[in-house]
């Protein structure tokens, strides 16, 4: 990403590996299944190199899917990209985002990773919100962030007799 004169980037991430950890447990219960099946229909060394294959495919899946999902806030936008084959990027500027909400399941509370729904303005979303972090680390702290970049913002905006107020 190419940053403007006096941009800087206040927040660079992916998903944490801690928010498909139920991608992994789903994809560990399918190996077992199927290694299981393949034990019984085709013999112990077919089942286990069947539950190994499905494992190791979920493994990668997750992994990819985590690393080529990347979220960037600087001091002037937020921006989401994705993809593995074909690139998806949002880009919005962070004088347009109006409301946030995080969203964490109890596991989520646990694990320390959540969902970060942006609303911006201007813009509607058949999906009611134009920007998603998901399974971010710490949601509050990237929320502090951009909530002190806009302050800022606002304070430099102010005409010097406010500002020192």
């Amino acid at each position: 990403m190419d940053l403007s004169p006096g941009e800087s980037v206040i927040f660079s991430g992916r998903p944490s590996w801690r928010s498909i950890l139920g991608f992994y447990i789903v994809g560990l219960i399918v190996a077992v299944g199927a290694g299981a099946i393949g034990w019984f229909t085709a013999g112990h060394s077919v089942g286990v190199a069947i539950g190994v294959g499905i494992f190791l495919l979920a493994l990668v899946v997750g992994f990819l899917k985590r690393f080529f999902t990347k979220y960037t806030i600087t001091t002037r936008r937020l921006r989401v990209q994705r993809g593995v084959l074909t690139r998806h990027v949002q880009e919005t500027r962070i004088d347009r985002l109006q409301d946030h909400s995080i969203r964490q399941t109890l596991i989520e509370r646990v694990l320390k990773v959540g969902t970060i729904d942006f609303d911006t303005s201007g813009e509607e979303s058949s999906h009611g919100t134009m920007f998603r972090f998901d399974g971010v680390a710490n949601p509050e702290s990237v929320i502090l962030d951009i909530d002190r970049v806009v302050r800022q913002g606002e304070q430099a905006a102010l005409p010097r007799d406010q500002a020192r107020d």
